[in-house]
């Protein structure tokens, strides 16, 4: 399939590089590992490790019901593809007998930091779960090409980069394409996601990428961003990406992806290349054209414009203003807006700000200092442990700042004992949930654009962690004030759900943490009588498109509302 392959893989490389330089963090140039499948045959083993050995129970994840093999008709290598094809067939192995098979390939190649490009072409079958993806190296799972050497962690806490995923997102068009990061912080149903909608999946080869600097974790579809993973602490609950991974593709069946039609026989990932990319020549090229300005001056806050060039792709700025430090970093001539928060109001500030590179260069013009005044605040603070859901053991520190027609709100979570955490910003009246932006630490903030002064809103926030969530009370805040905040009382607190109408799962976010719920048809039949915690998630997938009533009974009464599944 490919000629002059040589030549065409740096002409290809070079087109794409170019293409995506101004898209990511850093750019990688030299191809580290790659096969080309250019062998036809059996899958070359001296790049490929074929992963067959079931897990404990004697069944794969996510109720896959393959058997991963070693035969020649589930791998190999055929007019410069890889061919991976799952297959109706029953195969006895390990003395368990299933009713189809596949391939799982490990890479015996790991590495820290790069570029990974696979073109390739997926199965759309129903029931067929394809997937391109990496592992921790250090990954403790029995029948892995590393684990026997270098298993010593559990998985989420390894890491897994789900470079692309497919058929496991019902909701989605034929030609969505997911990619996900699961790391103790977050996984199974991870929040770390993004997708995209590919063009005509059944008959075009797309090349998804996965671009992993130190800073972020960026994935491409055909050269173009998509989604950037890049947390605002990284630590191991978050950041679990500063060890080696190794690659894996496979296609499983069934499962959560869903049932396997009656007439299936057999489908393939089809796989033209993979390709690893880092940079192993020494940059010795200083950041150019660095600029520093003062932006948006707040009571507690003051903006810094930053800007630089640099051939590594990335500039990384460090600010020192007395009290404190910050670093940033921002792709090669990117403005970058740096936010120097828990300033105090009326003072004057001095910033240092230089800027380097990935390898330690420096700009010929470091540092750049600038000068700026913090103005007179208009917020209310102040720290509280009561709860509407869940519970707090310490408590947190609450702040609602006016800037301008703005509003900035600025929660801490004090508790010790909960880990994994990330905020998010509850709306009171119409009920919303908005993700909340990382300071530092446990510190969230949210900005809400365009009130009018003396206008009274309304929030709250919900702080998930590893094993649970706690809620903190509503507060109101007057927009302008210096400071008027209240607390809602529970009977003001109201029992929410969403979305509506809903496809796959209805949220339930309730006042109490026990409550009763009833769903019926239009006919009065009861579909469910559960009794759930605060917070919970009502799968109805397995009821037909149609009305539905949703009964919600505990300490505020017994309320009933109607439920449009489509």
């Amino acid at each position: 399939m490919k000629t002059n392959a040589p030549l065409q893989i740096i002409f290809a490389f070079f087109l794409f590089s170019q293409f995506s330089f101004a898209q990511v963090d850093v750019v990688y140039n030299d191809l580290v590992w790659s096969d080309e499948f250019n062998t036809n045959g059996a899958v070359d083993s001296n790049n490929w490790f074929q992963q067959t050995q079931l897990p404990a129970g004697g069944s794969w994840n996510n109720g896959e019901v393959q058997h991963y093999t070693n035969q020649l008709t589930n791998s190999f290598v055929d007019a410069g593809l890889l061919n991976i094809v799952a297959k109706k067939e029953t195969y006895t192995d390990q003395g368990v007998t299933k009713n189809y098979t596949s391939a799982r390939l490990n890479s015996k190649y790991s590495f820290t930091y790069g570029r990974v490009d696979v073109r390739a072409k997926l199965p759309l079958e129903a029931g067929t779960w394809p997937a391109i993806w990496l592992l921790g190296k250090n990954i403790n799972e029995p029948g892995g090409y590393f684990s026997s050497t270098y298993g010593t962690t559990n998985w989420p806490a390894c890491g897994e980069t789900d470079i692309m995923e497919h058929g496991i997102f019902g909701s989605q068009s034929v030609n969505y394409v997911q990619s996900t990061l699961h790391t103790p912080s977050s996984y199974g149903n991870s929040v770390n996601n993004g997708g995209i909608v590919a063009s005509d999946l059944a008959n075009n080869y797309h090349i998804y990428s996965m671009n992993w600097s130190p800073n972020q974790i960026s994935f491409l579809l055909d050269g173009v961003i998509y989604y950037t993973y890049n947390p605002a602490v990284k630590d191991a609950t978050t950041w679990p990406f500063d060890k080696e991974q190794y690659l894996l593709l496979n296609v499983a069946m069934g499962g959560v992806a869903g049932t396997i039609a009656a007439n299936f026989t057999q489908s393939s990932m089809l796989i033209d290349y993979v390709r690893v990319y880092q940079n192993t020549t020494i940059d010795t090229q200083a950041p150019t054209n660095f600029t520093a300005s003062v932006g948006t001056i707040s009571g507690s806050s003051v903006e810094l414009v930053l800007n630089g060039l640099d051939n590594s792709g990335n500039v990384t700025y460090n600010v020192d203003y007395g009290s404190g430090t910050s670093s940033t970093f921002s792709p090669s001539g990117v403005q970058k807006s740096l936010i120097i928060s828990n300033l105090s109001s009326n003072t004057n500030y001095t910033f240092t700000v230089t800027a380097t590179d990935a390898s330690g260069n420096t700009a010929v013009n470091n540092p750049i200092v600038l000068s700026a005044k913090t103005t007179t605040i208009l917020q209310c603070s102040g720290n509280a442990s009561t709860a509407s859901q869940g519970s707090f053991s310490t408590g947190y520190n609450y702040s609602f700042e006016t800037i301008g027609t703005n509003v900035k709100i600025t929660f801490e979570l004090l508790d010790t004992d909960k880990v994994g955490v990330v905020a998010y910003l509850w709306k009171q009246t119409p009920f919303t949930e908005t993700a909340m932006s990382n300071v530092s630490g446990k510190i969230f903030t949210s900005t809400i654009a365009g009130q009018t002064i003396g206008s009274t809103i309304s929030y709250a926030v919900k702080f998930a962690y590893s094993g649970g969530m706690s809620v903190t009370k509503y507060f109101t805040y007057v927009v302008g004030s210096n400071c008027t905040l209240g607390i809602e009382s529970p009977l003001d607190l109201k029992n929410v759900f969403y979305p509506n109408p809903v496809h796959n799962t209805l949220f339930l976010k309730l006042t109490d943490n026990k409550n009763r719920i009833v769903l019926t048809d239009v006919l009065g039949q009861k579909l469910i009588d559960y009794n759930v915690p605060s917070s919970y998630s009502l799968d109805m997938i397995p009821f037909k498109i149609g009305i539905y009533f949703l009964s919600i009974e505990n300490t505020t009464g017994i309320q009933q509302f109607k439920i449009i599944k489509e």
